[in-house]
């Protein structure tokens, strides 16, 4: 009876597994920024390859997920001292990324496990890389905190959980805000599919936000000719002056 069991496992577990892949599309892959720019929005949709029906249960999950250029961050804490407040500790946050959206089909915690966050670090905590904190500071833990409640504050941070459409476990489509002050860069957009919290498969690509024109012209000189740009920064800071001491000159008249 136990020979039969184990070679009934055996054939069950070399049946071939339903493969799903995501088919994406995007609104547009380059965003531009230039002096007029108040933010965008970027239509994601999609569809899923599969290579027979869609199981029934447990239902598909879709996550989108769109991380801008990773940066280090210094958070600081202040206390009140002698009644002045002052820094005190410093934590360097070793990776953080400059914007970071996550869109969900259910909540969060339905469509992902703790461990598959831990193995793709999607959620806004797990893409944030801090180590090495000081012996020294107690609950280190509360900057990486402070960190993202400052970044969602200006919309640079955002769970948008059930903002996924899925139609028939096989078309999805969202949309993500991007607000006016973004990083030039790469901006990675990663695709889940999960079922009962298990990823299933994802799909990566990037949307590319560039500035133009102007911003563009003045973001290369501070880049690559800093001592003109510095120079230039000093005439218009001197004309500006010279000009609003001659209007008021005038007023004065």
């Amino acid at each position: 009876m136990r020979a039969l069991i184990f070679a009934l496992a055996i054939g069950f577990s070399a049946l071939p597994t339903l493969a799903e892949e995501v088919v994406l599309g995007l609104s547009s892959d380059t965003v531009s920024i230039n002096t007029n720019f108040d933010g965008s929005e970027i239509l994601i949709f999609g569809a899923v390859k599969r290579d027979g029906p869609a199981p029934s249960d447990p239902p598909l999950e879709v996550i989108v997920t769109v991380a801008g250029p990773s940066e280090t961050k210094t958070v600081r804490r202040k206390e009140k001292r002698f009644g002045i407040w002052v820094n005190t500790d410093a934590v360097e946050i070793d990776r953080a990324p400059s914007f970071y959206a996550i869109s969900t089909s259910s909540p969060m915690r339905q469509a992902l496990s703790a461990t598959e966050d831990v193995r793709h670090s999607i959620s806004i905590p797990r893409a944030i890389r801090s180590v090495g904190a000081p012996d020294t500071i107690e609950n280190s833990a509360t900057f990486t905190e402070a960190l993202i409640r400052i970044k969602s504050r200006s919309n640079q941070y955002q769970l948008n959980e059930q903002t996924v459409s899925v139609d028939e476990q096989t078309l999805f489509r969202t949309s993500i805000k991007l607000p006016a002050a973004l990083t030039e860069g790469d901006y990675q957009t990663r695709i889940f599919l999960t079922r009962g919290g298990q990823v299933v498969s994802q799909y990566e690509t990037s949307i590319y936000v560039r500035k133009v024109g102007l911003e563009r012209w003045l973001f290369v000189l501070s880049r690559e000719q800093s001592f003109f740009y510095g120079l230039m920064s000093l005439a218009i800071a001197i004309a500006a002056g010279w000009g609003a001491s001659a209007v008021f000159g005038l007023l004065r008249r």
